[in-house]
C-alpha cells in the first residue's frame, strides 16, 4: 500500500479512505522497543493535545500541523533516531506519510489536563488506552502523572495510572510513567523540580501497578541527578521540556545525566523540534551524539 505524497493527499485519505489507516498500521514495519545497543532516542510531540502550543517563548509555535509534521519528519529521518511519542492524530498523519516505518512508536494517554484549566491536574485518559496501543501495534504507552498533595483529585490520577500500569504489564507493553510533584502558584500549575521532589515522585510512580516488569520512567534533568537516579532501578529516559537555558547548557546537562545508571536515552520534543537557531536536523544530530557517543566516534 502506498503512502501519501503530501498533506493534500493526507487530507483526502482522511476524508474518503479512512480504512487505509488500520491497513497501514497492520502492515507497518516494526522493530523491538529496545535496540541492540540498549539506547533510545525518541522525539516527543504530544503537547498540542493538552493545548500546550508554546515553545521558546512563542505562544503559537506548534499551531501549524503541517509545520509540526515537517519538523517531525526531519527529526525521524536523522540517523540514530529510534522513534516518536504522540497522540493518534499526529501518529496517524505520520503513518500515512510513511514516517513510522521501522520506528518505535510510543502512544500518549492522558491529555485531559488541559494547560491552564481549572481541572488541569485531573489529567484523564483522553488519548490512547492499552487496548488501542496493542491494536495499533505500537511498542509502548506513556502517561503523565502529576501529583498535588493539596488536591484530593490527585488520588484519582494515581489510581488511574496504577490501573494502566497493571494492564500494560499484563499485555507485555512498556508503560512509561512521567511523574511530578506539582502545585498551583497564582493559579498556574508548576512542577517542583527540586531533587527532593523529583526523588519523591520517582518512589511514588515506580510503586504503581500490580507489576513493574515493563515499567519505565520518564524523568526531567534536574540538579543532583546522581541522587535522583539512585532512587530507582527502572530503565529511564530523560525528558527535555521547553528549555530556558542556552543550547550548550541544555546539552551539557543531558550529557552528564546520560552517563548515570538506569538512564537509557532521551525522549525530547520542543528542544529539538523548535531549536533556538531553527535547525532541527542539527539539534537532533547533537542529541543523538549524546545518546550514542560511541556510534558517532566510530562514524
Amino acid at each position: 500500500m502506498s503512502f501519501a505524497r503530501d498533506y493534500d493527499e493526507v487530507r483526502e485519505i482522511r476524508a474518503s479512505s479512512p480504512e487505509r489507516i488500520p491497513a497501514l498500521l497492520a502492515a507497518r514495519r516494526r522493530r523491538p522497543f529496545v535496540p541492540a545497543d540498549g539506547r533510545l532516542m525518541i522525539v516527543a510531540a504530544d503537547h498540542p493535545a493538552r493545548g500546550a502550543l508554546a515553545a521558546r517563548g512563542r505562544a503559537d509555535a506548534m499551531a501549524s500541523r503541517p509545520e509540526l509534521l515537517d519538523r517531525l519528519r526531519t527529526a525521524l529521518a536523522r540517523p540514530g533516531v529510534d522513534g516518536v511519542l504522540a497522540t493518534a492524530d499526529i501518529l496517524e498523519d505520520l503513518l500515512l506519510l510513511g514516517a513510522l516505518e521501522g520506528r518505535v512508536v510510543v502512544s500518549s494517554m492522558n491529555r485531559g489536563g488541559l494547560q491552564g484549566a481549572s481541572f488541569e491536574l485531573d489529567d484523564r485518559l483522553t488519548g490512547y488506552d492499552v487496548r488501542g496501543t496493542v491494536d495499533a501495534g505500537f511498542e509502548a504507552i506513556k502517561m503523565l502523572t502529576r501529583i498535588d498533595l493539596s488536591d484530593p483529585g490527585s488520588v484519582r490520577t494515581l489510581e488511574t495510572c496504577a490501573g494502566v500500569v497493571s494492564e500494560a504489564n499484563r499485555a507485555g507493553l512498556v508503560a512509561m510513567v512521567e511523574p511530578f510533584l506539582s502545585r498551583r502558584i497564582d493559579g498556574r500549575v508548576v512542577n517542583d523540580l527540586s531533587p527532593e521532589a523529583v526523588i519523591r515522585s520517582v518512589h511514588i510512580a515506580q510503586g504503581l501497578g500490580a507489576s513493574s516488569a515493563y515499567t519505565w520512567m520518564k524523568l526531567p534533568v534536574v540538579e543532583e541527578m546522581e541522587r535522583v537516579m539512585d532512587a530507582t532501578t527502572l530503565p529511564t529516559l530523560l525528558l527535555g521540556g521547553d528549555p530556558t537555558t542556552s543550547p550548550d547548557e541544555t546539552y551539557a546537562s543531558w550529557k552528564s545525566a546520560l552517563e548515570l545508571p538506569s538512564v537509557r536515552g532521551l525522549i525530547v520534543g520542543r528542544a529539538l523540534l523548535y531549536p533556538e537557531d531553527g535547525d532541527v536536523a542539527s539539534a537532533v544530530d547533537t542529541a543523538v551524539s549524546l545518546v550514542r557517543p560511541q556510534e558517532v566516534r566510530a562514524a
